[in-house]
Order: C-alpha cells, then sequence, then structure tokens
C-alpha cells in the first residue's frame, strides 16, 4: 500500500497527545482528510473537549459519541452470561470494549466513503490485535493504519516536539495531579500499567487507585443489596429498576465503596509477553458473584458444568479480540440459551473488599428441600437406588483392581 491510495481515514480519537500527534502524522503522512471517533463508554472524563481538539488539528469530520448502554448491554451483559474470567482474575474490562469501539469505526468510515481505519494501540500490546480483528472482520477490505508500528517516534520526548513543531496543543495539567500510569478506563472497569508497576515486586501504591477504597478505610459496616435476575441480566437493584448502564454505575459506587473489585495480576498477552497490571472492576466482581449464586439454583448440573468447561475458552477468544468471530458467535448463541430460566433474586454481604452470597431465590429454582433434607422426607427419595447407581460406577474402576491396572 502506497500513501496516495488513502483518502480518509477514521481515526479512534481521544484528544489526548499520541491520538492528536496521530491525527496530524496521518494528514501528512497520507495526505489524507482524516475524520476522528471519540467513543463515550463511561470513562467518566468530559468526552466533548475532543471536539476542538480534533477541529483545531484539522480533522474533517468529528464523531462523539455515548455509548454507554449498547456497551453494557449489548457487549458487558453478555459477557457477564458466560461468567467470563480470563486467566482465572481478570474481568475483561478492556478486551470487551475494543470491539464495540471498532464497529462504530465501521459504520463510519462506510458513512463517510473511508477507505481505511487508524487507532493509537502500540506494537506491543493486545489492543492492535483486538482493534484490527474487529476491523477486518467487519470489513474485510478495509486498510488499517497503526502509527506505532510505522513512525520513528520512539519517545515522548520526541513527541512533544513533535507536537511543538506542527503546533498541536499540550494540555498541562498541574504538577503532581497527573498519573504516572498508563490508564484505560470504562463503565466496567480501570487498569493500571506502566511506570513502577513494570517491577511485579512492586506493590502498587493507595495513591493510584480512583474507584475504590482500601479494605481497610472501607465502611466498618456491612451493605446488604438485592440483585433482580430476568434471563440472566441483572434488571432491578433491591427493587428498583434500572438500564443496564444504571446498574453498573450504582455496582460500582457501592461496590468502590466498601473497597471491591481491586487485583493486581501478571498476565499473559496475546503477543506473546507477560505483562503486568492492576484493575479496579468494583460492579464487575459483584455480578460475577451475583450471577453465578443465581445460577446455582436455576441451572441443571450438567449444563451448568458444560458452560464452566467451555467458558476459558470464551475469555480467551474475548481477550484476544476475537468477539466477531463465527465460534464467538456459536459460543454466545449456546450461553444465552442456558439463560432462559436464569431469573430470581440474590441477595448480597459487601464488606471490606469481601463480596458474600447470602441469599437466593427463583420461580424456577431446581433447589428441592424435600430431596436434600437432613430431616424426614416423606419418601421424596428412596436412599437404597444409592446402591445401585455406585455399584454401576464403580465396576470399571472393580475389573482394574481385578487385573492390577
Amino acid at each position: 500500500m502506497t500513501n496516495n491510495h488513502i483518502n480518509k481515514v477514521v481515526l479512534a480519537y481521544s484528544g489526548g497527545l499520541d491520538t492528536s500527534i496521530i491525527l496530524k502524522w496521518l494528514q501528512d503522512t497520507y495526505r489524507c482528510e482524516v475524520v476522528t471517533f471519540t467513543a463515550d463508554i463511561g470513562q467518566g472524563e468530559e468526552v466533548e473537549e475532543a471536539r476542538s481538539k480534533a477541529e483545531a488539528c484539522g480533522a474533517s469530520a468529528v464523531y462523539i459519541e455515548d455509548l454507554t448502554e449498547e456497551f453494557v448491554r449489548d457487549y458487558v451483559f453478555p459477557m457477564f452470561r458466560a461468567n467470563a474470567i480470563y486467566e482465572g482474575e481478570y474481568l475483561l474490562g478492556t478486551s470487551i470494549a475494543r470491539p464495540l469501539i471498532s464497529k462504530r469505526m465501521i459504520e463510519i468510515a462506510n458513512a463517510e466513503g473511508a477507505d481505511a481505519v487508524s487507532h493509537g494501540a502500540t506494537g506491543k500490546g493486545n489492543d492492535q490485535v483486538r482493534f484490527e480483528l474487529g476491523f477486518y472482520g467487519l470489513n474485510p477490505n478495509i486498510r488499517v493504519i497503526a502509527p506505532w508500528r510505522e513512525w520513528d517516534l520512539v519517545s515522548r520526548e520526541q513527541m512533544l516536539a513533535y507536537a511543538a513543531e506542527h503546533n498541536i496543543a499540550i494540555e498541562r495539567k498541574r504538577e503532581g495531579s497527573k498519573s504516572p500510569y498508563s490508564m484505560d478506563a470504562n463503565l466496567l472497569h480501570i487498569s493500571y500499567e506502566g511506570y513502577d508497576l513494570e517491577n511485579p515486586w512492586c506493590e502498587p501504591p493507595e495513591s493510584m487507585w480512583r474507584w475504590s477504597s482500601s479494605p481497610e478505610a472501607a465502611p466498618d459496616h456491612a451493605a446488604y443489596i438485592e440483585l433482580t435476575y430476568e434471563g440472566g441480566d441483572i434488571v432491578a437493584i433491591n427493587g428498583s429498576k434500572m438500564t443496564p448502564a444504571q446498574v453498573l454505575r450504582s455496582l460500582n459506587t457501592v461496590g468502590g465503596k466498601h473497597g471491591i473489585g481491586r487485583i493486581d495480576i501478571v498476565e499473559n498477552r496475546y503477543v506473546g509477553m507477560k505483562s503486568r497490571g492492576c484493575y479496579e472492576t468494583p460492579g464487575g466482581t459483584i455480578m460475577l458473584k451475583a450471577h453465578r449464586a443465581i445460577e446455582s439454583i436455576t441451572l441443571d448440573r450438567e449444563v451448568a458444568h458444560l458452560k464452566d468447561e467451555l467458558m476459558p475458552r470464551y475469555a480467551k477468544m474475548i481477550y484476544n479480540g476475537y468477539w466477531f468471530a463465527p465460534e464467538c458467535r456459536i459460543m454466545q448463541g449456546m450461553i444465552d440459551a442456558s439463560q432462559a430460566m436464569v431469573n430470581g433474586t440474590v441477595r448480597l454481604k459487601l464488606y471490606k473488599g469481601n463480596v458474600m452470597v447470602v441469599g437466593r431465590k427463583s420461580d424456577n429454582s431446581l433447589f428441592n428441600e424435600r430431596l436434600c433434607t437432613f430431616e424426614d422426607d416423606a419418601g421424596a427419595y428412596n436412599q437404597k437406588d444409592a446402591d445401585g447407581f455406585i455399584k454401576l460406577n464403580a465396576l470399571r474402576l472393580r475389573l482394574a483392581a481385578l487385573t492390577g491396572q
């Protein structure tokens, strides 16, 4: 691909230093129009400020959109129906946001007649893979420009010099107010990487965390909440109906107050290296615990076990960027089909970083008190039936023992 083949590019634009430089660099390098897209997915920052920055840098069109409800309804909630968690700890907060951004960028590219899309992900990370698999999965003919894999700006000093040379405004935050960490936020989580976290022995400072109290500083009294489920999704908190985004915002607030949702992990990136990151996911931590609780009384045993066997692969597909792949669509269909009877209410106790299930009920419950009671079950279960069941299941073990195997 040569530069003169590019006429118009849609750029994923945050308004920060990196993407502002990328905007100018695309114009200079490819001699093309640049359309910017800024998504509000609950990151908690004023996204409208990106409009004036993009216009000042010469963007031919500026898209700024609130995708918060779509993000939670069509991406976060479906993922939590699967109880997805990567490598036993990571709730996939960054991973699940990328397919939505990719989808909207392709839609804008189609509407604008753009022949390329661009992003600010580096050549070391997972996001470049996630964005680009999404782009190609939705438009196999789209061209992708990844500046970090092309340009020779290899340090922050070089980037600042480039910005100064091209009169790109740099926001100067007052001393001590800017976090030294690389951060990514949306309504599901906030992540921290880089700086002293690159040493996996170094404990993150308390001042780093933005959304949650430390367990030590959390209230000395527990909070009780009740979550109502319909079809595997939370539809109400303490009896109050809420939209998906309202649910997650509310759970983030109460979870953060009680010190819930902090993790510090070393994960395996798709590109091959290990990476240390810290995450705050207060609402998601509560959602995972509660969803497993409501499933525990409403799902058939083998359905529940099948979901648990498939979940690591499903989580890995999301982590690696395969949300739009056919295998992911097929698996999502199976997961969604399993949720028809996942209805009811879960009662939780939140206390100093802990989420404890203290009650669950459902009209679709498979829990039968007569069958499992230690008291008189009035003939609901014949304990003698277990004799044949055990002997049949022991048959191959007995045969192996008889032959010395």
